[in-house]
Order: structure tokens, then C-alpha cells, then sequence
């Protein structure tokens, strides 16, 4: 099964880390001409929980350079989402599965809108990795990825890239309820990535203080409000327990948005908090303390020229 991976960030970095040291065909489509040049050339290096590796993988900013694949893997940022997609109709076959593991809401249905419902499949993942440089990851922590259909089908080719993904040494899964796989991933990250990034703390940190535990449970179930009013089943029981929980199981990880404050990058914090701000207004509720995260990220972001502290 050939592969793409769109987006070199710490995420694609990883999934292209575990294609390539199985042998399989991967390729990574980049938007940045630069970055894609310096793994041509010094190819992917990889530290952390693994160990030290450096690969060599084919890298481009032009989806005509990369072939065919069977699969494309978007890891953008949500606000590329539709840009992404948009890449890759050059390169797409039929056949062609679009999937995608990023966080926030949202991801599946736009890059439908651009490639085809046939060819869309959500999904979400748990492995976790810190981009230091570009081609150079380090690889913080391990996690189940899952997949599904929008469709809720098990279908063959879902249990064909999940068979794909396991033969790499990645913990794979399927779904047959995409809608609440997503969901119960994104309340998992409206208590942790904000307040990493607001607070410039790894994920661990925030369970060790009160006032963290405080804000992170009250985001959280603002968020379990809006699921509820939604009528979606998360896959849990206890909301803030679960997220706590995670924040132990990842203490060392720099959450991705804290990955992208630190870099002066844009943030997912419109597709995280402000998702919920956005399905608690259309729903006539008011969700306070993630519009206000939001409304922080936001000003950071806005600020990163201004700010004292670099």
C-alpha cells in the first residue's frame, strides 16, 4: 500500500518514521519547498522512545513528484485542512483512501467536500511526537490509532489500512462510530491543549496544580454539556477523570499546541475551544471558560511579535 503523508510537522514526521522502517512505500508532500529539500537530503531523524534512527524518505512540494498512492495521510494543521486536500486531487486515483488522524472538529467533512465522500475516512491517534527541526522528530509517546468510515461500516478497506498501519508496529483499530470517536477525542483536548499552551507546561504539570484542575474540568464539562445536548455517546464515562488521566499517561509531551506557540505558529485553537463555543451557541448555550481559552490562544498568537517573553 503506498502512501502520502501530508505534512511534515512532528505528526507526519512519525507516520512516515513507521512506513519507512517497515519498508513500506511512503512519501511526504510538504507545502514548504525548503523543508521537503532537507529531508531530501538529510533525510528523517528520528530520537526519543524509539531510539535514534535516520531514514531516507522521498519529500516534495509538488504532488506530481510522489506517484499514485492507495492512501493519503492528512496530519495539517485543521486550518490547511481544505488546502491540503485540495494538493493531493492531482495524485488521487479512484480508489484513492483520503484519511485523516488530526485533531478538532470537522477534518472529515471538509476534505470530503474536496476529494469525495467515497474517499474520505476519519480517525483519530494517541501517538505523540515533538518536532524539533524540520525532518527532525522526537518520538514522546505511544497510543492506539483509530479509524472509521463516516459511514459507520467496518468495511475491507478499512480493515486493510488498519492491517497496514499494525504491520508498521503502530496499535491500530476500527471504529463503527466515527462520530463519537472524534468528539471524545476533541473534549480530551479542550482540557489539555490550550491550558499547555496558555501555561507553557507539558501535559503531566497540569494535573499538579489547582488552579489548572480547575479550568481543565470546568472546559471540559462545558464541552460534555454541548455532547449531551448533541446526543452523542463519548467513550468514556467520567469526562475530567479521563482527561486527567491522559494528561498522566502523556506527562513528558509537549501538546501540539504548546508545540506551536513555542514556534510562533498558528494554533488549532479555533477547531478545539472555539469548536465548542461554536456548537454551544448554535445549540442557545454559552460555553464561558472555553470561549475565554479561545479568546487567550487567540492574543497569543495575535501577539507573538510583541511578546516580552520569547
Amino acid at each position: 500500500m503506498k502512501t502520502v503523508i501530508v505534512g511534515a510537522g512532528a505528526l507526519g514526521s512519525l507516520f512516515a518514521y513507521f512506513l519507512a522502517r517497515s519498508n513500506k512505500p511512503v512519501a511526504i508532500l510538504d507545502k514548504y519547498p525548503h523543508e521537503a529539500e532537507i529531508i531530501n537530503k538529510n533525510g528523517l531523524k528520528v530520537e526519543g522512545i524509539s531510539g535514534e534512527h535516520q531514514l531516507r524518505v522521498k519529500a516534495s512540494a509538488e504532488p506530481g513528484d510522489l506517484g499514485e498512492p492507495d492512501l493519503v495521510l492528512v496530519c495539517v494543521k485543521s486550518a490547511d485542512t481544505a488546502s491540503a486536500a485540495q494538493a493531493t486531487l492531482p495524485i488521487l486515483k479512484p480508489d484513492t483512501v483520503v484519511l485523516t488522524v488530526q485533531n478538532g472538529l470537522g477534518n472529515v467533512e471538509r476534505i470530503a467536500e474536496v476529494v469525495g465522500v467515497e474517499r474520505a475516512m476519519g480517525g483519530t491517534t494517541a501517538v505523540g511526537a515533538t518536532l524539533l527541526a524540520p525532518g527532525h522528530i522526537r518520538h514522546a509517546g505511544d497510543g492506539e490509532t483509530i479509524i472509521g468510515e463516516t459511514s459507520g461500516e467496518i468495511t475491507n478497506r478499512a480493515k486493510a489500512i488498519r492491517d497496514h498501519l499494525e504491520s508498521c508496529g503502530l496499535k491500530a483499530s476500527i471504529t463503527d462510530n466515527l462520530e463519537s470517536l472524534v468528539w471524545s477525542k476533541l473534549v480530551i483536548n479542550v482540557g489539555i491543549n490550550a491550558l499547555t499552551a496558555l501555561t507553557r507546561m507539558k501535559n503531566g504539570e497540569l494535573v499538579n496544580y489547582e488552579g489548572a484542575r480547575t479550568v481543565l474540568a470546568a472546559a471540559v464539562e462545558e464541552a460534555v454539556h454541548v455532547v449531551k445536548e448533541k446526543g452523542i455517546r463519548l467513550l468514556y464515562d467520567n469526562p475530567v477523570d479521563k482527561v486527567e488521566s491522559v494528561c498522566r499517561a502523556t506527562a513528558g509531551n509537549i501538546s501540539s499546541m504548546l508545540q506551536d506557540v513555542i514556534r510562533q505558529r498558528r494554533t488549532e485553537v479555533a477547531y478545539i475551544n472555539g469548536a465548542i463555543v461554536r456548537e454551544a451557541k448554535r445549540l442557545g448555550l454559552t460555553a464561558p471558560i472555553n470561549e475565554t481559552l479561545d479568546r487567550l490562544v487567540r492574543t497569543l498568537e495575535e501577539s507573538y511579535a510583541k511578546q516580552i517573553i520569547k
